[in-house]
């Protein structure tokens, strides 16, 4: 680090769990993060201030004036420009330092698979089931940790799935694909605060996971219900018959 990293991290430094050597890990971490939403956008600009190295942001849309409501990232004068565009400028005001990579499109198949492959944690701020799935399918092949955020009108859920310990569930064990219908904001609404502590905590359980730092929140899942102010963890265990992770011993 130099001089300027020492100043721009000291608080973060300060914490006796993170010090110098979590700081070190995090500037040469690599995380991929899909959808450059609601979810998305404080998990790319807490990312980006704490200083994880280096962020590859998938989106393929276009920021759209209903997005302003709670996605962050994007202002007005963003509007008709594609979503990471709009993400990489905020982010290179806020941390310079932070290599982006930028991926206007739906990964899919071997494309997926590989830049799974390539990261050290996936964090899927997605807001449809056929990307949830397909995102936890290549985070089990490949053993790479998969944060998991989902809101909708005043409610949240975050969990984290880590294929590299033998006493985690993956995503197929919490929900099926057969039959799962998603539920979006442009149908149901959201209030946007509920997407912001979401994604705030998909950043934290990231950044704890990059620094080695703390208890992740495997085996667990967080539900908010923002209107009475209240939380629930449930515990999930692996599912002996789920199709994509039994054969994990």
């Amino acid at each position: 680090m130099n001089d300027e990293q020492l100043l721009r991290y000291s608080r973060q430094l300060m914490l006796p769990q993170l010090d110098w050597a979590g700081q070190q890990r995090l500037l040469a971490s690599h995380a991929l993060i899909v959808g450059m939403g609601g979810l998305g956008s404080p998990v790319a600009m807490y990312l980006a201030a704490a200083g994880v190295g280096e962020l590859t942001l998938v989106d393929d849309d276009v920021v759209d004036i209903s997005n302003l409501q709670r996605q962050i990232l994007h202002g007005v004068a963003d509007m008709g420009r594609p979503k990471v565009e709009s993400a990489a400028s905020t982010l290179r005001r806020q941390n310079p330092d932070v290599r982006l990579n930028l991926l206007q499109t739906r990964l899919e198949g071997e494309d997926l698979l590989a830049q799974v492959r390539a990261v050290d944690v996936v964090i899927d701020a997605s807001d449809n089931f056929s990307t949830r799935f397909a995102l936890n399918d290549a985070c089990v092949q490949a053993k790479t940790p998969l944060v998991s955020g989902a809101a909708i009108r005043f409610e949240g859920q975050l969990s984290v799935f880590d294929p590299r310990r033998d006493d985690s569930p993956c995503y197929r064990c919490l929900y099926r694909d057969e039959g799962e219908s998603a539920q979006t904001c442009s149908e149901n609404g959201i209030l946007a605060p509920v997407v912001g502590v979401i994604g705030a905590l998909q950043a934290t359980e990231t950044l704890k996971l990059l620094a080695g730092i703390g208890e992740p929140l495997v085996g667990r899942l967080l539900i908010w219900d923002a209107l009475g102010m209240e939380w629930r963890q449930m515990r999930l265990r692996k599912d002996p018959d789920c199709p994509v992770c039994r054969s994990r011993a």
